[in-house]
C-alpha cells in the first residue's frame, strides 16, 4: 500500500479553500441568524455593566454595508455591521423623581467599524436616535442618574463620530441648580438655507423663574475632529432676562471653535450670575449685542464677548470682556466705555436707587423712608468665585444741574473675594476727586478702606444753582480716609473711623453769602438791590474726627478779610442725624448785624436751618427798651464791632494740609486734642 502525498502548493489551496468555506459559512451564519435569541444576553451583559436594568424590548436586527469613509481604500471591501434595535429602555435608581425610566427610545441603529476593535477600539461611525425620552435629574446631594456603576478602567475606547436626532423629549431635574426644564425636539423640512435640521422648544422653571424658548440645530451633529460648522440658533427668556444666540459650532466634543452672534437684556445684570458664574453688578435693565467666541479646555474656557454694545438704563455702554478659566479662580477682564452716562443708573451698584428700580431688578432690599444712607447689603457670596480686571471709563455724565460731576474712571479688580477701585476718579466741578477704596469680602461683614482727594474743585461750579456763587472765584481741596466694618453703605459709614479735612488758601468769595451767614439784613438787601462784590478769602480749614459713624468737627473756620465763621458741633452717620452751630463774627462795623448763631439740626432726610431764637430774643428785647429812651439808641444792639481776636491761618493751614488717618477696619481713632 502506497502513502499519497500533498505538495505544498496543494496543502495552501486546501487552506485557502477551507478558510473561504468557514468565513462563507460565518457570513451565511449571521445573515440568517436570529438576533432576537441575543437579545437576553445582551440585556443581562448591559444591565450588569451599568447597574440598571436594560431592555430590548422590540426586535434586534443586524445587516452589513459597505464602509462609508473608505472608498478609496481597499478597507471598502471589509463589510460593516449595522445593527438595529427597537424599543429600548435604561431604568432610573430608585430615587429618582422623573419615573422609572431613565431613558426610553423608540429606535437605536448604528454601524461598527470592524478593524478597530482590534485595536480595543468601538468606533460607531454614525449613530441615529429616533424618539428618544430622556430623563436627567440630580439629587441634592450631588448624585444623579448619568453616572454608571463602573468596576474599573475599561480597555476599550468609544469613538462616536456623528449623532443623527430626529425628534424627542430631554427633561432635565437638578434641584442643586434649581433647574426643571423640558426640551421637545423634532424634525425640520430639509429646505433651510442655513443647513438647520432639528427645531426645538424649552419650557419649565430655573430658581423658580419661568424658563421658555425654542431654536434650530443641524440635523447632524459632528462629532469627530471635523472642521465643518455645526449651526446653532436660540432664543431664549429666563424670567427678565432673555438670551439670543446665533452661529456655528466646530468639533462639538470639545465646544471648540464657538462663533455666535450673542444678545442679552435683562432687568439687572447681577441676574446673569446663575447663568453665566460670573459675578456683576446690579444695574438698571440692560440690553447688549456682540460677538461670542471661545472654546472649552479643561479648566473651563476662554471666551471673548468682543466689541459689544448696548445700553444700561438710559447709559450707553460698549467695550470687550474676556473670561479665562485658570485655577485658584477664573479671570474677567477687559474695557468697557460709556460716552453718555446716567448718573442715575449708576445708583444700583451701591443700592442708592429708588424701591421701585429694586423691585424691578427683583434683588433690592426696600429702602426706609426715613433713610438716606443706601441699606441693601452687599453679596459677598460670590465674590470668591471670579476674579477680574476691568476698566470703566464715562466720558460725559448726564446729572442734575446741582451736580457738578463730569466724568468718570474707574479700575474695578477683584482678587481672593477682595474689591479693590484703584482708582475711582470723578471729575468734578473743574477738579478731580480720586478714590482708593478696598472692601474685603471674604468674611460675613466686609472691612473696608477708602481714602479720597479732592483737588482745584471749582467754588462756582460747586453751586451751579446759586447765582451769587457764580462770582466767587478759589478752590477747594479736601483728603479723608475711612476705615469700617459692615455690609452695606449705610453700616459702612455708620461704623466708620478716621479724619475728613477740607482746604482753601487762596482765592475769594462772594461778600453775599458772607453777609447771608452773618444775618446781615441791611448789607443782604443792599447786596441784592445794587449787586454783590468779592471778599478777600484767607482760608477755609475743615478738620473732622470720626468715630464709631460720628463726625466731630475739631476744627471748622472759614476766614475772610470781613469775617469769621466757626462751626462747631457733629454729624451722626449711623443716626443720620445733623447737630452743627454757625457762629460769624464780622471784624468791621456792620449795621442791622444779627450776631445770632445758625442751627443745622435734623436729619439727612429733613435737614432744618434756623437761627437761634434766645439769642434773637434778647436783642429784640433790648431794641424796645432803649427805643423808649431814645429812638436813636435802638440800633446800638444791632451793631456788630467784630471781635478783638484773629484766627491764625497759618496753624489751620498747616493742621489741614497734614494727611487725615484711619485705624485698621473695626479699630477706633485715638483722640486728638483739638486747637
Amino acid at each position: 500500500m502506497t502513502t499519497k502525498k500533498f505538495s505544498p502548493a496543494r496543502l495552501l489551496l486546501w487552506a485557502v479553500a477551507t478558510l473561504a468555506l468557514l468565513f462563507a459559512l460565518c457570513i451565511a451564519l449571521l445573515l440568517t441568524f436570529d438576533w432576537n435569541r441575543a437579545k437576553p444576553w445582551l440585556n443581562q451583559t448591559v444591565s450588569e455593566a451599568v447597574g440598571r436594568p436594560f431592555a430590548i424590548r422590540g426586535d434586534l436586527s443586524l445587516s452589513w454595508q459597505k464602509s462609508q469613509t473608505d472608498q478609496d481604500s481597499w478597507r471598502r471591501w471589509v463589510p460593516w455591521p449595522r445593527l438595529s434595535a427597537k424599543d429600548i429602555v435604561l431604568d432610573n435608581p430608585q430615587w429618582a423623581k422623573t419615573g422609572p425610566h431613565m431613558a426610553e427610545i423608540g429606535q437605536l441603529t448604528f454601524s461598527l467599524s470592524p478593524l478597530p476593535l482590534l485595536a480595543h477600539r468601538i468606533v460607531l461611525p454614525e449613530l441615529e436616535l429616533n424618539a428618544p425620552s430622556i430623563a436627567l435629574e440630580r439629587q441634592q446631594n450631588g448624585e444623579n442618574n448619568w453616572t454608571f456603576a463602573s468596576s474599573g478602567p475599561s480597555a476599550w475606547q468609544l469613538d462616536l463620530q456623528k449623532l443623527v436626532l430626529a425628534k424627542g423629549t430631554v427633561r432635565l431635574l437638578d434641584p442643586v441648580s434649581k433647574l426643571d426644564i423640558k426640551a421637545d425636539i423634532d424634525s425640520l423640512p430639509a429646505t433651510s438655507a442655513e443647513g438647520y435640521g432639528i427645531g426645538w422648544k424649552v419650557a419649565g422653571t430655573f430658581n423658580k423663574t419661568a424658563v421658555s424658548g425654542d431654536g434650530k440645530a443641524g440635523a447632524v451633529l459632528s462629532l469627530q475632529n471635523s472642521s465643518s460648522p455645526y449651526p446653532l440658533q436660540a432664543s431664549v427668556r429666563v424670567g427678565k432676562t432673555a438670551i439670543a444666540i446665533q452661529g456655528t459650532l466646530t468639533k462639538p466634543s470639545d465646544l471648540a471653535a464657538l462663533d455666535l452672534r450673542l444678545k442679552l437684556s435683562g432687568a439687572s445684570m447681577s441676574n446673569l450670575f446663575p447663568l453665566t458664574g460670573i459675578v456683576l453688578p446690579a444695574t438698571p435693565p440692560f440690553a447688549t449685542e456682540g460677538h461670542l467666541i471661545g472654546k472649552l479646555n479643561s479648566a473651563g474656557g476662554d471666551w471673548i464677548y468682543e466689541k459689544f454694545s448696548g445700553h444700561v438704563g438710559s447709559s450707553d455702554l460698549s467695550g470687550t470682556l474676556e473670561y479665562v478659566a485658570q485655577k485658584p479662580r477664573p479671570l474677567l477682564k477687559g474695557t468697557l466705555l460709556s460716552n453718555q452716562l446716567r448718573l442715575q443708573d449708576l445708583a444700583p451698584l451701591i443700592g442708592a436707587d429708588s424701591n421701585a428700580s429694586k423691585a424691578n431688578r427683583g434683588d433690592g432690599v426696600a429702602q426706609p423712608s426715613g433713610k438716606v444712607l443706601p441699606v441693601e447689603q452687599f453679596d459677598t457670596t460670590r465674590w470668591g468665585s471670579i476674579d477680574a480686571d476691568v476698566k470703566f471709563t464715562g466720558r460725559k455724565i448726564i446729572r442734575d444741574k446741582e451736580l457738578p460731576i463730569q466724568d468718570l474712571v474707574a479700575d474695578v479688580h477683584m482678587k481672593d473675594s477682595v474689591l479693590s477701585l484703584t482708582p475711582l476718579n470723578f471729575g468734578v466741578a473743574g477738579g478731580n476727586l480720586i478714590s482708593n477704596i478696598k472692601l474685603d469680602g471674604s468674611n460675613k461683614l466686609i472691612k473696608a478702606e477708602i481714602k479720597m482727594s479732592a483737588r482745584h474743585l471749582k467754588i462756582k461750579q460747586l453751586f451751579p444753582a446759586l447765582e451769587s456763587a457764580q462770582a466767587s472765584l478759589g478752590e477747594v481741596n479736601g483728603d479723608a480716609s475711612l476705615s469700617a466694618v459692615g455690609n452695606s453703605v449705610a453700616t459702612l459709614l455708620g461704623a466708620s473711623n478716621g479724619e475728613v479735612k477740607t482746604l482753601i488758601n487762596q482765592g475769594t468769595i462772594s461778600k453775599f453769602l458772607l453777609e447771608a451767614a452773618g444775618l446781615n439784613i441791611g448789607n443782604v438787601v443792599i447786596s441784592k438791590l445794587f449787586g454783590d462784590k468779592q471778599v478777600k478769602l484767607n482760608c477755609l480749614a475743615s478738620d473732622f474726627a470720626v468715630s464709631n459713624g460720628v463726625m466731630d468737627a475739631r476744627t471748622f473756620v472759614l476766614d475772610t478779610d470781613d469775617a469769621i465763621i466757626n462751626i462747631e458741633g457733629q454729624v451722626n452717620l449711623a443716626k443720620e442725624t445733623l447737630a452743627l452751630t454757625i457762629n460769624p463774627k464780622n471784624k468791621g462795623l456792620r449795621i442791622f448785624s444779627l450776631r445770632a448763631p445758625l442751627h443745622l439740626t435734623g436729619t439727612f432726610k429733613d435737614p432744618d436751618v434756623g437761627v437761634d431764637k434766645g439769642v434773637l430774643a434778647l436783642k429784640a428785647g433790648g431794641a424796645v427798651a432803649l427805643g423808649v429812651l431814645a429812638p436813636a439808641a435802638a440800633l446800638l444792639p444791632l451793631i456788630n464791632i467784630g471781635p478783638d481776636q484773629q484766627s491764625n491761618c497759618a496753624g489751620l493751614l498747616a493742621d489741614a494740609r497734614q494727611k487725615p488717618v484711619a485705624p485698621p477696619p473695626g479699630k477706633t481713632l485715638k483722640p486728638k486734642t483739638p486747637r
